[in-house]
């Protein structure tokens, strides 16, 4: 189990992740409080817990960026536990809302409860990050500035696997094992059509050369 901590006090925020810890929890508090979203995609964990009142941008903020990424389970801790905000907080797309002060028995019975009542976490379905381009597999899609792009089966793959190797060149013979997982021979121009397909895609979000091509090796994301 990983958790993502995101608060503003540090005492409160140690006194969590200490005790998540001693129940078998692996947990990190979040260090960058101008990019949540990028300690999430980075960090890939199956709870958050967040407090409303942050530097930069409030907890409502981030649970709607976090929200249009995933739908891992998301707890807010705040003070400001007034109906207004425990309202707010649940229209933006968080599970429950633990009102500061707290006692951390009750956190982590909610904490188990909810990851009961809520969601069969598949790995796979995880956010891969490189150069501000956030891929979704588990719904098939990548987003971009704002931007959203529906991608289809092959698509997916070819730049899954281009992503999980960013920065290293992909062999060609390794791309069509991926696209069609087979160890058989596939004809080499429906691997060249399928790229030029993505291409022209992020192309459209702006995303010129995203793709490189390593001639006589394969292809690259760097």
């Amino acid at each position: 189990m990983k958790v993502l901590i995101v608060e503003d006090d540090g005492v409160i925020a140690g006194a969590v992740a200490r005790h998540m810890e001693s129940w078998g929890c692996q947990t990190k508090i979040a260090e960058d409080l101008r990019d949540v979203t990028g300690e999430f995609v980075r960090y890939d964990p199956q709870l958050v817990l967040l407090d409303i009142t942050l530097p930069f941008y409030n907890g409502y903020y981030w649970c709607g960026e976090i929200r249009k990424l995933s739908k891992v389970p998301i707890i807010f801790i705040s003070s400001a536990s007034d109906n207004l905000n425990i309202i707010m907080a649940m229209n933006m797309g968080a599970d429950d809302f633990i009102a500061k002060p707290f006692d951390l028995a009750v956190l982590t019975a909610k904490v188990q409860a909810l990851l009961r009542r809520t969601y069969d976490f598949k790995l796979s379905g995880r956010v891969l990050e490189h150069r501000g381009v956030l891929l979704q597999a588990d719904e098939s899609c990548l987003s971009y500035q704002g931007a959203r792009l529906e991608l289809t089966k092959n698509e997916l793959r070819i730049l899954q696997v281009l992503m999980e190797n960013n920065g290293r060149t992909v062999s060609r013979e390794t791309l069509m094992k991926r696209l069609w997982e087979s160890d058989s021979f596939v004809d080499e121009n429906a691997l060249s059509v399928n790229v030029a397909r993505l291409r022209k895609k992020l192309e459209g979000l702006g995303l010129r050369d995203y793709i490189g091509t390593r001639k006589g090796q394969g292809y690259i994301v760097e």
